[in-house]
């Protein structure tokens, strides 16, 4: 079994498990296949950590859940340095915490303070962490998805900029239809009858990570023309420069996407066109992850806040008024 085909088997299993959010499962593979980390947002019960569980499950990877609050310490995130007795004397062992994990769930991670963020900057980005003044590398497959609800902001510490500038994509997960939501009552209430008669359904042979390792070659490969390369350019240029596209759209951005974005751009461009059978990207690659990567990189003026407008509001806008090549 090729690649392509192992990751759309996953897709199917995890779709098994996840009722009506066929976009996010999508936006969860293209983070696996382009190694980013992802910001999950969504209201409370949308299957933000269910969805996570399923890829892990799924996945022959190891998996770690953070539960977020304000008293989490750094150490608590990525582990710490033990004082060991033994029968040759004493000594200091690093003791590693569930930041050492394929896939880390970080759920709720605006509800740490800055110093916990901070550590977790470093295993983000630099895939290692620091402890003690040693250095720890992470493991080749490494992938950290954090989750925020949108309300209930008191107490909570909101990631800065920065940090936000080093997600991926910022996934968004909203209700999902009726007809949907009936089949996540069918679904859960099988469940339920099947932990408690002991019944459980017989667990597939996880998807192998040497799959994931494959598509990522593959995905390198995957054929980026001058003409798509200027127009990623040219839609993270229009977050910088609005006044040149229309007064409008210039009222409502203060502070455009930095060169992560164009970045960020090319990596899912060449992950959903590969994960579309095509060996190059078109602009609907582009404009299919375009709110995804931008979502979280643009500041909204105070006039566009005033006037309601969303982050996606304006990427739309965006997509309207440049050029397609």
């Amino acid at each position: 079994m090729n690649a392509l085909n192992q990751i759309n088997d996953l897709k199917a299993r995890m779709s098994k498990s996840i009722i009506g959010q066929v976009e996010v499962i999508d936006r969860l593979l293209i983070g696996l296949l382009a190694n980013g980390n992802l910001l999950i947002e969504g209201l409370p019960g949308l299957a933000k950590t269910r969805a996570v569980k399923a890829m892990a499950r799924n996945l022959d990877a190891d998996f770690s859940r953070i539960q977020f609050t304000p008293d989490l310490l750094p150490s608590d995130v990525t582990g710490t340095e033990v004082f060991q007795q033994t029968s040759d004397g004493s000594t200091f062992r690093f003791d590693p915490g569930p930041i050492f994990a394929n896939i880390v769930l970080a759920d709720e991670i605006n509800r740490a303070p800055a110093k916990v963020q901070a550590a977790l900057l470093e295993a983000m980005e630099e895939r290692q962490v620091t402890v003690s003044g040693t250095t720890h590398k992470m493991e080749p497959l490494f992938i950290v998805m954090a989750t925020q609800n949108p309300i209930e902001q008191e107490g909570t510490y909101p990631l800065p900029e920065a940090q936000m500038d080093r997600f991926l994509m910022h996934v968004q997960i909203t209700y999902p239809p009726v007809e949907d939501e009936v089949e996540v009552i069918r679904l859960v209430r099988g469940e339920e009858v099947a932990a408690g008669t002991g019944v459980f359904r017989k667990t597939r042979t996880p998807i192998p990570q040497d799959a994931v390792f494959q598509a990522r070659l593959e995905i390198g490969q995957v054929h980026v023309s001058d003409a798509m390369d200027r127009y990623m350019a040219d839609l993270v240029q229009a977050t910088r420069t609005p006044e040149k596209f229309s007064d409008e759209l210039a009222s409502w951005i203060e502070i455009g996407a930095s060169p992560r974005a164009s970045l960020a751009l090319d990596k899912c461009g060449r992950a959903h066109a590969w994960m579309n059978e095509r060996d190059y990207v078109d602009p609907a690659d582009i404009r299919a992850v375009a709110h995804d990567v931008f979502r979280h990189r643009i500041t909204l003026s105070f006039e566009a806040q005033g006037s309601a407008k969303t982050p996606d509001d304006v990427i739309t806008e965006i997509l309207r008024l440049v050029a397609l090549p």
